[in-house]
């Protein structure tokens, strides 16, 4: 097995290696598990798996989800089919992080490109704990102990009818996690704020606000501040995807944007979502 750096921050590309055996084999998939930790989302090319392969090999690193919107293959539960035929669909192209609208979001995630445009639709990760370390130190302390409500309803349910976007609220409660979370196996602190908060759940105290314009504003202008620093390119790594590549990401301490600059050609993928814990 070869593993390549692909920038100073985040991402390798992984070769020399079969997924497909990975997916039967323990030792293999605790090596690749090493190597997620240490470099956040690695790439793995020309793995032509099955379905069943792609389900088993993310199965070795915890149970998968299913997704309340997208859903999953019938035959295959907890592999959500990623299927872009026309311009509607433009939940991905922004930063975030899966699943923060759950308690538990995921703690990866493993992606295979079963078509891909001629060019175009790329995706985008971005190392949140490189962005948290870069932070300056007044912001660091001011953002301590905050912590941030997430929500799927002004996401995925934004452009539902109103009573099916309110089912979905009613099914999927606004969740709140910490603004600076704890990664459970590295230590590392990071960045936990993305596209899916809504707001500072505890922002409005006599150490923060003065008056009402330092909580709005002020409040939303943090808030948009910190989210803004995933688009800082020293932190990211960007990956032209391929049929059969695949791509696995450590969910907890990353950010994804999915470019979305290819129509009218498709982009499809089947991704598996492995379940995680409650952010500390």
């Amino acid at each position: 097995m070869k593993v390549e750096k692909m920038t100073c921050t985040i991402g390798a590309e992984v070769s020399g290696v079969s997924l497909g055996e990975a997916s039967r084999s323990t030792a293999l998939a605790d090596e690749i598990k090493g190597l997620l930790l240490q470099h956040k989302v690695l790439f793995f090319r020309d793995q032509d798996i099955t379905r069943a392969e792609h389900v088993a090999f993310a199965r070795h690193f915890g149970e998968l989800e299913d997704h309340p919107v997208v859903g999953s293959d019938p035959e295959h539960p907890g592999l959500v089919q990623i299927y872009r035929n026309d311009k509607s669909d433009n939940f991905e192209n922004s930063f975030h992080t899966d699943g923060q609208w759950r308690e538990k979001p995921p703690m990866g995630c493993v992606l295979r490109c079963i078509e891909s445009p001629p060019v175009g639709g790329d995706t985008i990760w971005v190392n949140m704990a490189e962005a948290y370390r870069n932070l300056p130190e007044d912001i660091k302390a001011k953002i301590e102990n905050l912590k941030v409500k997430c929500s799927i309803e002004h996401s995925f349910g934004a452009s539902m009818p109103e009573e099916k976007r309110h089912a979905l609220a009613k099914a999927n409660p606004m969740v709140e996690h910490p603004v600076v979370r704890t990664h459970p196996e590295t230590g590392e602190k990071i960045l936990y704020a993305c596209g899916f908060a809504t707001h500072f759940a505890n922002y409005h105290t006599p150490d923060n606000v003065r008056y009402g314009q330092d909580k709005t504003p002020g409040a939303s202008m943090l808030l948009n501040y910190l989210t803004s620093q995933a688009a800082i390119p020293e932190y990211q790594v960007r990956f032209r995807w391929k049929p059969h590549s695949v791509a696995m990401w450590d969910n907890r301490c990353t950010q994804h944007y999915a470019v979305q600059d290819y129509w009218p050609a498709p982009r499809k993928m089947d991704r598996a979502a492995i379940m995680g814990d409650r952010p500390f």
